[in-house]
């Protein structure tokens, strides 16, 4: 039989080294995969490590893809550090690009001429609000009837799911779209300023980044941070201190909503410019795995996704290139998650053999 005992001292250090050693388990899984399907594994693998990182381009396609992932892990790394545990940043993703989406609709067919520039904070307005409102909806759940906020995220994100489609397949549809479940092509003053000209990365990442040093301020910097951080876990002790869950509750999924919703405003006024059923790509469940590498830490929230975001890419890559099935790229996602949360497990429990009675 094998005990788990617990370590007096977890090793700092291995803590740290934990994301490296399991994307190190990652390589090696995918290795053997791909020659399990026949597959020249050293090439398989430079195109998922290797190529997301290959010219200018490239790059610039990596950091668009990390821009919704960074903006929503950190609303969760936030919220899983105050015992908060919000699963539908999904649907919140979805308000917010529905609520961004909305208002480039508005100023299109009204043809509004604002700037590229003016258009910007109105759009990260917009998506914060929508995200934060369907996020309201689980805090108020929570705070009046003690509501589940697992179960009530999750089963949200299908709410926002089919109020998305509903207004795609009814009231926004374009008329000359061919019956497609879109709306109309945004207006190009409602794109969002790019950062290099003739590529698709714009200053939503350069938001993204802000973000996070923010944040980094405000959970390690500020006193509330800290309230939050002390009182989610230990919620006795808190309100022996005076902290107020309710607070802790609502400051967390409103923030987390809201970071959510901008990235949607993001995505929808960014790379796709409109509003269509398939606006995300499991963003919203991906963040969750981003916060985890990242060590639920702002800045490693960074680092985090520009990893998942190089699994997404090369599973695009090995599709088209290798002619491997894409569900590839969430296979090692979930490989890289389990093997975190198995170092992770050393980490602070020894295994230990002993003979069954």
């Amino acid at each position: 039989m094998i005990r788990l005992e617990p370590r007096a001292t977890p090793s700092m250090a291995m803590s740290i080294l934990s994301p490296v050693i399991a994307l190190a388990i990652t390589a090696a899984a995918g290795a053997a995969l791909f020659t399990a399907l026949g597959k020249d594994p050293g090439q398989a693998l430079s195109v998922f490590f290797l190529e997301p990182f290959n010219g200018v381009r490239a790059i610039s396609e990596l950091a668009l893809k990390s821009t919704p992932l960074v903006l929503i892990a950190l609303g969760l790394a936030l919220c899983y550090r105050s015992n908060v545990w919000n699963i539908g940043a999904e649907g919140q993703f979805l308000m917010g690009a529905i609520g961004g989406g909305g208002l480039a609709l508005w100023v299109t067919t009204a043809e509004i001429g604002m700037s590229r520039w003016l258009f910007f904070p109105l759009v990260i307005l917009a998506g914060a609000m929508a995200g934060a409102a369907w996020a309201g909806v689980v805090a108020l759940l929570r705070d009046r009837f003690n509501a589940n906020e697992i179960l009530v995220s999750l089963m949200l994100v299908y709410v926002a799911n089919l109020f998305l489609s509903w207004l795609v397949f009814g009231p926004w549809k374009d008329p000359q779209g061919y019956n497609f479940p879109q709306t109309v092509s945004f207006a190009a003053n409602t794109e969002l300023p790019r950062v290099i000209r003739g590529m698709r990365l714009h200053w939503g990442t350069a938001v993204a980044l802000v973000a996070a040093v923010v944040m980094w301020l405000f959970m390690f910097r500020t006193f509330t941070g800290i309230q939050l951080q002390v009182g989610g876990p230990a919620p006795a002790a808190a309100r022996y201190a005076g902290f107020s869950s309710r607070a802790a509750i609502w400051t967390t999924l409103l923030v987390s909503g809201g970071l959510s919703g901008v990235a949607g405003a993001f995505e929808v006024a960014g790379p796709m410019g409109q509003l269509t059923p398939h606006v995300s790509a499991g963003y919203g469940f991906t963040a969750i795995i981003v916060a985890f590498v990242g060590r639920l830490h702002p800045l490693g929230c960074i680092l985090g996704s520009v990893v998942l975001s190089m699994f997404l890419i090369g599973g695009e890559l090995a599709q088209s290139r290798i002619g491997l099935p894409s569900a590839l790229a969430g296979v090692f996602q979930g490989v890289l998650l389990l093997s975190l949360l198995a170092c992770d497990t050393l980490i602070h429990y020894r295994p230990r053999w002993s003979r069954g009675s």
